[in-house]
């Protein structure tokens, strides 16, 4: 079996250094269901854990003890402060200590925002701690990149986070319902129970960020919207957090539309990924604005690569892998004109 990539930069004598923690109960909880959270820092680190008592020994290389370390102890202090971790998490805190090793400056865990009494968001990478930072800094941000990494489900916690600081009225979250293969009419149900499944990831992204039942009531009392992006037309919103989600599937005068529909005191994100539009011609509406909006004072603009999908591991190396097929197929039309 191969190294990890990281143990290839963890040259040196494998030694021991070993954690000493305050809270002997946390310790369960923090090398997982069958010390599952261990074994992964284990292979993605190339080191060796083990426990006894309130002690954890990590043997390795040195920089890979001192990023294990790094890992280890930050999810002993989220455990402590009330925090359920899983395996995901556990991906994200060695990200996120590999990235504090090189950038001093930089610290990710900062950005951490609160989505309602008892949810914290936190970015899970270096490229979800700019666009968080985006997000704060500007009032128009595009998140552009593949499926997987984090850019609407972070947008949706940001508005959760504004809305629980009373910086804003309301949370309106749109997307196009572009019949992809089947059309609306042959879906059963009224005109609701045919628009649902089209609008049901950015459902599924709030209620994780703020919880099922307090986010149903707010749905209820107007507060928070979800709606087609054919339903903004001839509205202007104001003191509102407004999120387009699959914007590489509007047209250039549905895009248009959606921006001019900005009022005082609001803000907006729109998201997409140009490699996945299911328009006949390909991303025009996203392609366009971004075109001619990038640049413009108050617009920011955060990319997302394969790199920074913080899903399964698999989904990287799939998108990835289509990234350098299609890399193949421009060059293939390139030689042919």
């Amino acid at each position: 079996m191969n190294p990890p990539p990281s143990a290839n930069r963890n040259s040196g004598p494998r030694e021991q250094v070993t954690l000493e923690f305050k809270r002997n109960n946390l310790l369960a909880a923090l090398s997982g269901p069958h010390s599952r959270h261990f074994v992964r820092v284990e292979q993605r680190l190339d080191v060796k854990l083990s426990m006894r008592g309130n002690l954890v020994a990590i043997e390795g290389a040195p920089a890979a003890r001192e990023q294990a370390a790094i890992v280890l102890r930050a999810l002993y202090d989220r455990i402590e402060g009330g925090d359920d971790i899983a395996l995901a998490d556990v991906d994200a805190e060695i990200r996120i200590a590999a990235h504090a090793l090189t950038d001093t400056k930089t610290d990710i865990r900062s950005g951490a925002i609160k989505t309602s009494a008892h949810k914290i968001t936190r970015p899970r990478n270096a490229a979800q701690a700019a666009y968080l930072d985006l997000l704060r800094q500007r009032d128009l941000v595009f998140g552009i990149g593949p499926a997987g990494t984090g850019k609407t489900y972070l947008a949706a916690a940001y508005g959760a986070n504004l809305l629980y600081e009373r910086r804003v009225d309301r949370l309106i979250l749109s997307r196009p319902a572009l019949e992809a293969g089947e059309r609306l009419g042959f879906l059963p149900g009224d005109l609701k129970d045919k628009i649902d499944p089209y609008l049901r990831p950015l459902y599924d992204a709030l209620f994780d960020v703020i919880g099922a039942e307090p986010c149903m009531k707010m749905m209820e009392s107007g507060i928070i919207e979800v709606a087609p992006l054919a339903f903004m037309r001839g509205r202007t919103l104001s003191r509102a957090f407004v999120i387009l989600d699959e914007a590489q599937n509007t047209t250039p005068a549905q895009i248009r539309m959606f921006l001019t529909r900005l009022g005082e005191d609001s803000r907006m994100v729109i998201t997409g990924d140009l490699s996945q539009s299911d328009l006949p011609s390909g991303p025009q509406g996203l392609a366009e604005a971004l075109s001619i909006l990038e640049g413009v004072e108050g617009v920011g603009v955060t990319r997302f690569s394969e790199a920074d999908v913080v899903r399964h591991a698999l989904v990287a190396r799939i998108v990835g892998a289509y990234a350098v097929q299609d890399a193949k197929a421009r060059k293939v039309r390139g030689k042919g004109e």
